[in-house]
């Protein structure tokens, strides 16, 4: 019988996206399939990406992984969602919680009771009704309840972690289940003179590496997906317009809060993210309105805790390769595409085009209905987590700065604009369902955002039987309540998931 199946892959590059990639493969493939790793010590990786969203519980319990021991080997922390400070209108902050905001209590959606209250004159804020913000300002933390009835329920959570250390951990991984890992800087690719496929890779050193399927993860080069295959690319930065970033950690100020802060400046916003042993700190920020000079500046004058090393730079072009699957070449992270990380896209985005690749994984032949298939997928991702950042850029009140100026009165694509003119006109949030982002994401950004709905649903005044009032106030009295019962966030982490102190340099 004629063996079609894929028995050697070569994954160019490590980092994140080159272990999620060697891990998540050798899981699904355990050793029926050579999986080869090749990266280079002199080229490093990006490494700041230190935000993620909920979904990669799933990634590491497809693993196996322990949660606990996880965090402790990443100096990892918990997430439930992302502060925003001076975004609308400077003075003005808003949170972008995990999880429902308010809790079901009739067949219309429970922000539509908020709105009429809000009409009412309850000045009560939309985000008071979520769980995850009740835990996140006052620093606390605990896993969601598994039981419905408990308001403990409707939360849900991401980490923070060192990018650094979170290969490492999947490298080992990895590496115990077969994976091969060699050390080399790729410098040239050999294609099929037939079908123009990759044949293999070449190594400084001269030593050639054969693969039927390459995934590249070789970062913004993109080694395979551009240098050799030319795929193109479909920049976006007409929406997003921040072209930079500078990244630097400093020391811990306080207790490692259970969020993410993202605070607007003159021109881009800055990150804070607290993990166990530091603070992840960084300026993305639009090159045509500050130098560089002048953002790394800014960023050093704006830290909460001493700086832990030199400022790093980092050049990007916010967009997407034309095809994320090209022959037999998968790109996946930076090599596939580069979204801003408002919004702590990367690392899902890998885990997420890992999920379709084991869906759609191809025999030697590579029927072209997979790759496909695998493209209209990846690129839907993209524009609709393109169209939720743009969000945060164009709908802002801000006249103070060039920057806000330009993308306050940009032209913004029509499924956004279509979303936008739902919310407006009544309300609505139209996410699809396999959006990564749903409703209640829309919904907190848009309100946190300041877009004002001109009415809500005309069934909240027909059901009149209903005591919204009441039970909205009753809501609040015991999500606090519930919330002040919580241990700290940092307690929870000592007691569960406290890491190693890192070792001096």
């Amino acid at each position: 019988m004629n063996d079609r199946l894929i028995r050697r892959i070569a994954i160019i590059g490590g980092g994140s996206a080159g272990w999620m990639a060697a891990a998540a493969l050798v899981n699904a493939l355990q050793r029926s399939c050579h999986i080869e790793l090749i990266e280079s010590e002199e080229i490093g990786t990006v490494g700041v990406g230190e935000a993620t969203l909920p979904p990669i519980k799933g990634f590491n319990r497809m693993l196996g992984i322990d949660e606990n021991a996880f965090l402790a080997a990443t100096q990892g922390t918990f997430k439930l969602g992302i502060d925003f400070h001076h975004w609308s209108r400077l003075g003005q902050r808003y949170f972008h919680p995990f999880g429902e905001i308010g809790v079901p209590f009739d067949s219309v959606p429970f922000h539509q009771y908020w709105l009429r209250e809000r009409a009412r004159g309850d000045a009560t804020p939309l985000q008071d009704y979520a769980f995850a913000w009740a835990a996140a300002r006052r620093g606390r933390f605990e896993r969601p309840s598994s039981d419905p009835r408990y308001v403990q329920s409707s939360f849900d959570y991401a980490y923070h972690f060192d990018a650094t250390l979170y290969a490492r951990y999947l490298r080992g991984y990895a590496e115990q289940r077969g994976v091969v890992r060699t050390e080399g800087k790729v410098v040239d690719v050999t294609l099929r003179s037939d079908d123009g496929f990759i044949e293999s890779v070449t190594l400084a050193g001269g030593t050639r590496v054969e693969a039927d399927l390459f995934i590249d993860c070789s970062g913004f080069r993109g080694v395979l997906i551009e240098g050799a295959l030319q795929t193109g690319y479909e920049a976006w930065t007409h929406w997003l317009p921040c072209d930079r970033a500078v990244a630097v950690a400093s020391e811990h100020a306080e207790d490692p809060v259970p969020y993410t802060r993202a605070t607007a400046r003159e021109a881009g916003w800055q990150w804070r993210i607290p993990l166990q042993h530091r603070m992840g700190n960084g300026m993305v920020y639009c090159s045509r309105y500050i130098s560089d000079d002048a953002a790394a500046g800014q960023l050093l004058a704006n830290l909460e805790g001493k700086p832990l090393g030199a400022p790093r730079q980092l050049r990007f072009v916010t967009g997407r390769r034309r095809l994320f699957w090209n022959r037999n070449c998968v790109a996946l992270g930076l090599a596939a595409g580069f979204m801003e990380p408002i919004e702590s896209t990367s690392i899902h985005l890998v885990q997420s085009s890992l999920a379709r690749l084991l869906a759609l994984f191809p025999e030697r032949d590579f029927d072209p209905l997979a790759a496909r298939e695998f493209n209209r997928l990846t690129s839907a991702e993209y524009e609709r987590i393109r169209d939720f950042l743009i969000l945060h850029y164009h709908a802002t009140r801000r006249d103070d700065a060039p920057l806000w100026r330009e993308t306050g009165s940009m032209a913004i694509p029509d499924t956004l604009q279509y979303k936008i003119d739902q919310f407006r006109c009544s309300g609505r949030t139209v996410a699809k369902s396999l959006e990564l982002f749903q409703n209640p994401n829309w919904l907190a950004v848009l309100v946190g955002q300041e877009i004002e709905p001109q009415r809500y649903d005309p069934l909240v005044d027909m059901r009149s039987w209903i005591d919204a009032t009441q039970y909205l106030a009753d809501l609040r009295q015991v999500i606090d309540q519930a919330a002040r019962a919580m241990p700290t966030h940092a307690e929870y982490l000592r007691r569960h998931c406290a890491a190693a102190k890192p070792v001096a340099a």
